[in-house]
């Protein structure tokens, strides 16, 4: 089995409050870290009502925090949204306050919608320039240069380990010409996972960072005591994909017993093809599709996403999650 990582967005739950969501965010990389897991990641979004980590780099803090061995990181920091600069002192003193836990995923999407960009003060033609963007941060985390006039401080020399992300074939092509490890982000767009994979690990280049491609899958994985509960724990998650199609973005809800109650054929199929790479059952069904991703991949690394309204459930999954994989070792 690939080591298995988690990708938490610090979802706020009907009913509850968005303080709540980031400290339950907190107590899950705490559980994490005894159930072995190598790291867990926190994505920027914006003016996503349900979605707490847009302020990125303060919830690593938070995380970092609380724990002592598993790492901490972005996945991503969306980078067209920021000066590099900036990304650079941030993380910098990530790394210098936890030496040797942060990482640093990298995606070239804006994480929000377009009127939201103009709030951030976007440049529209920035993801454009997303490769001279990872070179340039790339560099203030590298030592120092004599003369150098410019300085991330803290930032330079700490060499935070970075990544590139992306559900496409373009974040691929960069990674590997960068020598850069590589995520992809079939959580939710699974389709060109194959495709983009193989592009990586053919085109890869070596680099200071990494010698030989590393690639990590995200997948989403809803696990509980039995097939039927994980099913019924895993409704909460497509409505949430169900609003998205109608252009809502509400709180976590609670799971229903008949999703088909609420969402039309239409887009029952259109969540079917963001969510087809979903893993949802008890322990051994969950087993066997983590297996089964892995072996498909050939994933060094399978990021879990596992969203659900209930937090003792959604605990309880990912500690199923570890335990299945450890028997696969």
């Amino acid at each position: 089995m690939a080591h298995l990582s988690i990708l938490e967005l610090g979802r706020v739950r009907q009913g509850s409050n968005r303080r709540t969501a980031l400290d339950e965010a907190r107590a899950l990389a705490q559980h994490a870290e005894g159930w072995s897991y190598r790291r867990i990641w926190v994505a920027e979004h914006h003016n996503m009502a349900g979605v707490t980590t847009a302020a990125t780099s303060l919830v690593i803090q938070h995380l970092a925090a609380a724990t002592s061995t598993i790492r901490v990181g972005a996945g991503g920091i969306m980078l067209p949204n920021h000066a590099p600069y900036i990304i650079a002192e941030q993380f910098g003193t990530l790394e210098t306050l936890y030496p040797g836990r942060i990482d640093l995923g990298l995606g070239r999407a804006p994480g929000t919608d377009q009127l939201t960009l103009r709030a951030l003060r976007r440049d529209p033609a920035s993801a454009e320039r997303f490769p001279q963007d990872v070179m340039e941060l790339q560099a203030y985390l590298a030592p120092a240069e004599p003369g150098q006039r410019i300085e991330a401080v803290p930032g330079s020399g700490t060499q935070v380990p970075l990544w590139i992300l992306g559900s496409s074939l373009f974040g691929a092509q960069l990674a590997a010409e960068l020598g850069l490890p590589y995520g992809f982000a079939s959580h939710f767009a699974p389709q060109m996972l194959d495709h983009a994979v193989a592009i990586y690990r053919d085109r890869f280049k070596p680099s200071a960072q990494l010698d030989r491609p590393y690639v990590l899958v995200g997948v989403n994985a809803i696990a509980a005591d039995s097939d039927d509960e994980a099913r019924f724990l895993a409704t909460s998650q497509q409505m949430s994909f169900t609003d998205i199609f109608r252009g809502g973005r509400r709180l976590t809800q609670p799971p229903i017993e008949d999703i088909d109650s609420y969402w039309t054929p239409q887009e029952k199929a259109q969540v079917a093809q963001m969510l087809g790479g979903s893993v949802v059952g008890g322990p051994e069904t969950v087993r066997r599709g983590l297996q089964d991703m892995a072996t498909r991949t050939g994933a060094d690394e399978l990021m879990v996403v596992s969203d659900m309204f209930d937090p003792d459930k959604r605990l309880r999954s990912f500690q199923i999650i570890a335990e299945v994989a450890g028997e696969a070792d």
